[in-house]
């Protein structure tokens, strides 16, 4: 059972909440506790989930068995006071009993804590400091603390309340739909927005419920758009010489779950395909790009973007041979673009990522990043490559086919890497651009440059040995 069906869970009747929240699966939202835990232990989860987006601990289950909180009513003050005695600054969370049947039968109550994401990092009393990643709560070196406080900092503009925004700017249909989704349609919109922290303290609606349920979002936020483009040429050119196809450049706006599937349409109207040899034995249309490794990297784009910087929108761009999808922001500090596949999760918007999972548009981060990855690697096309610039994420994806198995064997662990960041890109790189790009040293890179020369892959272009302004470039 996905995480958005907990809050089902929890309106279900006193017989099948125990049961029902069992079978739920831990993620990045949800936690199960023993009503045996100590106070100071039940922080970790509270800081975690504070640091993170936010979410839910169920306490009083306990391997496989509804315990409930009868038997354990001494502690249920201490569990309250946890926020104030162990965490700093105090988390906020909001604590309800829920009636239950315990495994003995018994009528009994679970404790339920909604913890809001925090604007700030917190930490337990003792200095630890936790960050809830996936199903696990991990406690976090002094650098990825210090990463995390700088982020925290960035991150919150999707709590900040949306100015003069009411229920009357709301678009019914998406909240009746996002009602069913969680399995909670008896629930009022006020209820449910206050539930994923969409209403702020003083109960005005957050940017995030603008951007995700506004009827007409781009009235406050213009540049909450995608614009997708597709090109004639392999190079996108400029002036006279721009090969954008007539008819194809598409802007795309509205609420974050409209805009996601309306821009999804077109780009797959657009993305061109080969013909191949299919399942069905015949020769078939296929897109150059895997489905889902694009849907990935636009919904990623659209969760993860910087909402506050202005004058700026997300970018698809479509060409003969590979798709551009460009996000602005930079990627948070706890994220390597280099290694995307080692990314720590940390979303930038934490109550829109947490709709969208429970909406099921696109995986978690880190978790959608290796989705894309395997798609790619599926079907035999080279890795995505991501670059950081001053102020966006762009990832690529080529249809290229990855190197040959039996020449990859030859070659030192990292060539594919190399390869994949000279196509990126597209056009000549010294030995220190591409070292740069990668974030590796001269020597490791330049190894492999010199392995995949003598494989034909690549060449080497310059007057001399010594020649600063020598580049290599693809044989392709």
């Amino acid at each position: 059972m996905p995480s958005n069906e907990v809050d089902g869970a929890l309106d279900s009747t006193p017989d099948q909440v125990g049961p029902r929240l069992l079978a739920a699966p831990e993620d990045q939202w949800f936690d199960r506790k023993s009503a045996e835990i100590q106070p100071k232990k039940l922080a970790e989860s509270l800081i975690g989930l504070a640091n993170a987006e936010g979410g839910t601990i169920a306490v009083g289950l306990s391997n496989g068995k509804v315990q409930g909180m009868s038997r354990f009513q001494g502690k249920l003050n201490d569990f309250r006071q946890t926020p104030f005695d162990f965490t700093s600054p105090p988390v906020r969370a909001e604590f309800a009993e829920v009636p239950c049947i315990n495994t003995d039968g018994r009528p009994d109550t679970i404790l339920v804590i909604r913890v809001e994401p925090g604007e700030r990092v917190h930490e337990r009393s003792d200095g630890e400091c936790f960050l809830r990643v996936g199903d696990e709560t991990h406690r976090l070196s002094y650098t990825q603390r210090r990463e995390l406080e700088f982020d925290k900092g960035q991150s919150q503009f999707d709590g900040f309340p949306a100015d003069g925004v009411t229920f009357r700017e709301i678009d019914n249909r998406l909240v009746s739909a996002y009602r069913d989704s969680i399995g909670v349609s008896s629930k009022a919109t006020r209820d449910i927005f206050n539930a994923r922290s969409l209403l702020t303290l003083k109960g005005e609606i957050t940017n995030a419920g603008y951007l995700l349920f506004g009827k007409n979002p781009q009235t406050i936020f213009p540049q909450a758009y995608i614009r997708i483009v597709r090109f004639l040429d392999v190079q996108r050119g400029t002036g006279s010489r721009l090969g954008v196809e007539e008819g194809t450049d598409i802007r795309v706006e509205g609420a974050i779950p409209w805009s996601v599937q309306k821009a999804s349409r077109e780009i797959e109207r657009l993305i061109p395909q080969r013909r191949s040899l299919a399942h069905s034995g015949r020769f078939e249309g296929t897109p150059i790009v895997p489905r889902d490794a694009w849907l990935e990297g636009l919904v990623n784009a659209v969760i993860h973007r910087s909402y506050s910087l202005s004058g700026d929108h997300i970018r698809v761009e479509i060409y003969p041979n590979r798709i551009e999808i460009e996000s602005p922001g930079r990627f948070p500090g706890l994220a390597n673009p280099s290694k995307p596949l080692e990314i720590s999760r940390f979303a930038r918007n934490p109550r829109i990522a947490r709709v969208c999972a429970d909406l099921r548009i696109g995986q978690e981060l880190g978790e959608g990043i290796k989705r894309i990855f395997e798609e790619m690697r599926r079907v035999g096309l080279s890795d995505p490559v991501y670059q950081q610039t001053q102020g966006s994420v762009r990832l690529t994806l080529a249809a290229v086919p990855r190197i040959d198995p039996r020449v990859e064997q030859r070659l030192p662990i990292g060539s594919q890497r190399v390869l994949d960041a000279l196509r990126a890109a597209q056009g000549p790189m010294g030995t220190g651009d591409v070292a740069e790009f990668l974030q590796m040293s001269r020597p490791w890179t330049s190894a492999r440059l010199k392995a995949l020369e003598e494989e034909s892959l690549v060449r080497w272009i310059g007057k001399s040995t010594k020649d600063p302004r020598a580049v290599w470039v693809l044989n392709e």
